[in-house]
């Protein structure tokens, strides 16, 4: 990991700002030894609670007996691999917010760790500063957007508050951040969404990394938005990018902006 004087600074101040009532249980599983110590430390010193394996079998026991929170999880793993673990975790504990720790700088692994069920990643060398801010970026409790309950576009059926995804009634298997996304997509179907925006809403307004996150999450539901469509035999959603500004969600047979159309069209908002 890299530290500058900036960073202690920062880092100085998360821990100075965490309490007792910020506990959150951490589980690290990272098999080089000085990265494990910098980090078990580190999220300590910061007020979380903490515990450290080094092995993928020993991650997926821990994370059975403690029920952490929260996984911080290296992908190059002595026994088995990271991708698999992450993808057990999912299956295992679908509330656990998985961050990747990788050396793997390549979008190609990353889409695959991601696909896995991890929420996010941080690629090698980080700073605790930058890890800080991404898990109190995710942990920040805070609506996604301001918007109906469930909302009806043509044979997509999205409802934020039972975090769920249809398509002609077959359900959608989304990731959190997928459906986050959807959501505030959905939100305002057929208009331009800023990058910044989705930024903010999805993630956090003091979002500290790359927006490469969302690229990635973007492509993802993309092909799960399509993939369930073409199951469902129905007209795929379209996610239009705007080239220098964001994103359009775009719904067949809708080509306004009204929450109804007047002859009971493909967009209806539920409060």
């Amino acid at each position: 990991m890299t530290a500058t004087l900036a960073d202690q600074l920062s880092y100085a101040r998360d821990m100075q700002a965490m309490t007792s009532d910020d506990k959150t249980d951490v589980l690290v599983v990272e098999d080089d030894p000085d990265i494990g110590r910098q980090v078990a430390e580190g999220l300590r010193a910061a007020g979380y609670l903490t515990r450290w394996c080094r092995t993928g079998a020993g991650a997926l026991e821990e994370a059975r007996l403690s029920a952490p929170r929260v996984a911080l999880l290296d992908l190059g793993l002595p026994d088995i691999d990271g991708v698999d673990v992450a993808r057990r975790l999912r299956a295992e504990h679908p509330a656990l917010l998985i961050v990747v720790l990788t050396a793997r700088s390549d979008d190609m692994d990353v889409v695959i760790g991601l696909d896995a069920g991890a929420d996010d990643y941080l690629t090698k060398p980080f700073s605790m500063t930058v890890l800080l801010a991404r898990l109190r970026a995710h942990l920040r409790s805070r609506p996604v957007v301001t918007a109906a309950a469930v909302m009806e576009l043509g044979a997509l059926r999205v409802d934020a508050t039972a975090r769920r995804c249809t398509m002609e009634g077959a359900e959608v298997d989304l990731r959190p951040k997928e459906l986050d996304l959807l959501v505030a997509l959905a939100a305002r179907a057929g208009e331009a969404v800023t990058r910044e925006d989705l930024m903010a809403e999805v993630w956090d307004e003091n979002w500290f990394g790359s927006t490469k996150t969302l690229d990635v999450t973007m492509a993802a539901l993309r092909q799960r938005l399509a993939a369930a469509a073409s199951r469902s035999g129905t007209d795929s959603p379209t996610i239009t990018t705007l080239r220098g500004h964001g994103y359009r969600l775009e719904i067949p047979g809708f080509a306004g902006t009204e929450a109804d159309s007047p002859s009971g069209g493909p967009r209806r908002w539920t409060p």
